[in-house]
């Protein structure tokens, strides 16, 4: 493991802690002595995503993030939420054993968790991955969230297993 701040090539580990699927390793440089945290992640078989135009590429969960912290930004949300949805998401479509899942289950994936998570970020994240082109549109989804709140109880279909 190199050294960010020096370069060097040589580290010696002095604490490992397994957190949430991962590894977390605090390193000491042994060129500069300054101490660095590099964290590890078993790497899963990995899946493809069909686009709505039928190209086919990589699950990236790093550009899903990046769309739902565009959708959080500026908002009164615990440090690492957006992470942690992110890990649920990829977690459930690993565990739905598909080799292949379409871009639009991912969305809806994304919508419901965030939804659960700050209702401004829903709305942000849906009006960009729904392409509202009107006020109607933006006012349906608000109809819908609010409806959604008030059925709490009933419980709901997984997206994935709706575009099967």
């Amino acid at each position: 493991m190199k050294c960010p701040y020096c370069g060097a090539s040589e580290s010696r580990v002095v604490d490992s802690r397994s957190l949430e699927g991962e590894v977390r390793r605090r390193r000491v440089c042994s060129a500069c002595g300054i101490r660095f945290s590099t964290s590890e992640r078993v790497q899963a078989h990995a899946f493809y995503v069909v686009k709505k135009d039928g190209r086919r590429e990589e699950f990236d969960s790093h550009k899903l993030a990046a769309g739902m912290r565009k959708a959080c930004e500026k908002r009164p949300l615990p440090a690492g939420s957006v992470d942690k949805l992110v890990s649920a998401i990829e977690e459930s479509l690993l565990n739905s054993g598909r080799a292949e899942i379409s871009s639009t289950a991912i969305g809806d994936l994304a919508m419901t968790q965030l939804a659960s998570l700050d209702h401004i970020a829903y709305i942000r994240f849906a009006s960009v991955y729904r392409e509202f082109t009107d006020i109607g549109a933006l006012k349906d989804a608000l109809e819908s969230l609010s409806s959604n709140d008030k059925a709490q109880q009933a419980p709901c279909e997984s997206p994935l297993q709706s575009h099967r």
